[in-house]
């Protein structure tokens, strides 16, 4: 497995925010709760995203940003508009609802009086499309993780995707599956949410003169990207530089140089940061593994030499790292 499909293997729309909403101006959307990963694409027309603290972002029709939390961010029709903003709160942005939500609007008609429900957020004609009318699609992530934080790491709080590229394919399903309401649209969302956030992504990383973190370009050295897929897949064999050298092809030195030189580390640090990783999110959602069986997942024969190596990475033994991350008891 390559180091990408890895890291976002965790970021999931199963769980997420899925709203289309098709409005005239002067609208105004706040988006309250900072998930961890929202995107927000126009189908037609355009808006301005206003992201919490920083300057606002012109999105015109089949453009894409991905907002990375926890600050939220306003959409509206533009800087200064008049409108009063709609906020967007626990029933439209926050993730552990439940399921995907496809909404035709924000504000759904006979709803409640609050968050997503009554009155339509409409203008114009009062169908969602006067003039100068947006059809605006969000999808908000849920990020669960240690694994999936390694990738947010690597990202800014706000990523533009222009028009054009694999996208492109992916609006024109998203545009037609929101027009109809058919049985199983919810999985299709789902489904079509995770391609274009990956097709987003990748596009990001891929651009000319780019930021990017160094194991995005280290994965397509025909060496590296041998040693990282190898250490990715097998996480807990006893690896050695010789013993990964050998199964790249490339003697010791050129593969510890190479490594270091497009990592930024060298192979059995990187090792251990990953299988550090592994290991917390395994002593988070196994309740019942030991930190003894932990450390065989992730390739330490001897408990007491995974708990040093966990402390020395994560700040914290692996019993107090499981303690802080469980939820308070209720009262």
């Amino acid at each position: 497995m390559d180091v990408f499909s890895d890291l976002i293997r965790g970021v999931r729309a199963h769980g997420s925010l899925f709203a289309s909403s098709t409005l005239s101006p002067p609208w105004a959307l706040h988006f309250v709760d900072g998930a961890p990963l929202t995107l927000c694409t126009v189908i037609d027309g355009a808006g301005w995203l206003v992201p919490e603290g920083r300057p606002p972002e012109l999105l015109r029709a089949r453009e894409t940003i991905v907002v990375r939390g926890p600050g939220t961010f306003t959409f509206v029709d533009e800087v200064g508009t008049t409108a009063e903003p709609i906020e967007c709160g626990e029933d439209c942005a926050t993730p552990e609802q439940g399921g995907t939500r496809h909404r035709l609007g924000w504000h759904d008609p006979g709803g409640d009086a609050g968050g997503c429900g009554g009155g339509q957020v409409y203008g114009g004609d009062g169908r969602g499309n006067g003039p100068g009318a947006t059809t605006l699609i969000v999808g908000a992530y849920p990020v669960r993780g240690e694994i999936s934080r390694r990738l947010l790491e690597a990202l800014p709080v706000v990523l533009r995707a222009d028009d054009g590229g694999a996208s492109d394919a992916v609006l024109d399903h998203l545009a037609a599956e929101v027009a109809v309401d058919t049985p199983g649209q919810q999985v299709v969302l789902d489904r079509l949410l995770d391609w274009m956030l990956v097709c987003t992504l990748r596009e990001w990383f891929d651009r000319p003169g780019g930021e990017r973190p160094a194991w995005w370009a280290a994965q397509r050295d025909p060496v590296v990207g041998d040693a990282l897929r190898l250490l990715h897949a097998e996480p807990a064999a006893p690896w050695t530089v010789a013993a990964l050298a050998g199964r790249t092809g490339v003697s010791r030195s050129t593969l510890a140089k190479r490594f270091a030189d497009l990592v930024g580390e060298p192979p059995l640090t990187y090792l251990t940061r990953w299988r550090m990783t592994l290991a917390a999110d395994l002593l988070v959602e196994q309740d019942d593994a030991t930190v003894a069986d932990v450390a065989r997942a992730v390739g330490y024969s001897d408990p007491f030499g995974f708990s040093a190596a966990f402390k020395r990475v994560r700040g914290a033994n692996p019993s107090e790292f499981r303690g802080s991350r469980r939820p308070s008891p209720a009262r």
